[in-house]
């Protein structure tokens, strides 16, 4: 199911859907603006990437192979960030590879 999001007009849009990408302040983003559909797309996807990233900070408890989890999640989280900071200002609404799918069910 493909749904288009468009981005009404506003900077303040652009500002509150680029929170979404920034660790914990993607719940901003969810509070302030939840009627806007281009802003809870980008506020979903930045939370599942925000939950991803806790995980990968607890899987540190494990020993070896929790190291290895968070340094590879640490990069595709920071990757995921800029891809999805670059979607707003292009003013796109992308579906991020691996967390896209859950982010729409959320």
């Amino acid at each position: 199911m493909s749904t288009t999001v468009q981005m009404p007009a506003g900077v303040g849009n652009k500002v509150l859907a680029g929170l979404s990408y920034l660790g914990i302040l993607c719940l901003v983003p969810l509070v302030l603006n939840r009627d806007n559909n281009y802003v809870r797309f980008h506020a979903r996807q930045g939370v599942i990437l925000w939950m991803w990233e806790v995980l990968a900070i607890y899987s540190l408890v494990l020993p070896g192979l929790g190291r290895i989890f968070f340094g590879i999640s640490g990069l595709l989280c920071l990757a995921f960030s800029v891809i999805g900071l670059v979607s707003v200002y292009l003013g796109r609404a992308w579906k991020l590879p691996l967390i896209g799918d859950w982010a729409e069910s959320i």
